[in-house]
């Protein structure tokens, strides 16, 4: 597994379909941070990050799975509809949402010890949302699976998602704290939905390394 190579290729795919994306997932992606904005701006600081936990849990899984549909779809040569796509999306939603919301919570319980342990289960559950869209496997299941198909794949797969995932999470914790965004309500809509559209190619780059896994053979 050549971390360089997937990366460049993840690139590749992403930029040359970057309008594609873009027609499919960003719409939910602006409606999700209209959500947040309006509801953030009516309760305190503790109750905004429960919200923000909400809202990823009613619209990530939407455009995430379709993306997931959509770039497995294009590996074959097919251009799927984005309506089907979502259509197929929605009908995911529960068992997708369901797996969202056990992965955050495994990551965040690991976070809450040392930060070594979220990060360490982030890399080892990455696989899952793949297995439960494009294997149909059931959300414990997809989870007990990615860490089978995980191992001994760990530095490569960490090393992806931390160039990647890296400057976003600077990107999103500079414009948090900025006073700059607090006082300007469509910088931060624009900004916080650029961020999560740009977090997109994250799951580019995943995808890749799960096709790239599924021809590895098992490390112990």
């Amino acid at each position: 597994m050549n971390m360089t190579s997937a990366l460049r290729d993840s690139w590749y795919f992403f930029s040359h379909n970057l309008v594609a994306i873009a027609r499919l997932c960003l719409p939910l992606i602006v409606l999700e941070g209209l959500l947040l904005q309006q509801v953030t701006s009516l309760v305190d600081a503790e109750s905004a990050t429960l919200w923000r936990l909400l809202a990823g849990l009613l619209f990530y899984p939407l455009y995430s799975a379709a993306l997931i549909l959509f770039l497995d779809a294009r590996s074959q040569g097919q251009r799927p509809r984005a309506l089907d796509l979502l259509a197929a999306s929605l009908r995911l939603w529960p068992s997708f949402a369901l797996l969202a919301g056990l992965n955050t919570l495994a990551i965040l319980l690991g976070a809450s010890l040392f930060v070594l342990p979220g990060v360490w289960l982030m890399v080892k559950l990455a696989f899952a949302e793949y297995l439960l869209v494009l294997r149909g496997l059931s959300p414990m299941k997809a989870l007990h699976e990615s860490f089978q198909l995980s191992s001994g794949y760990f530095w490569p797969m960490l090393g992806c998602i931390l160039i990647v995932m890296l400057p976003l999470w600077l990107l999103d914790g500079w414009s948090h704290s900025s006073e700059t965004f607090a006082d300007n309500a469509l910088a931060s809509l624009l900004l916080d939905c650029a961020s999560r559209f740009l977090q997109l190619f994250s799951s580019v780059v995943l995808f890749r390394l799960f096709m790239l896994r599924s021809t590895q053979p098992e490390v112990e």
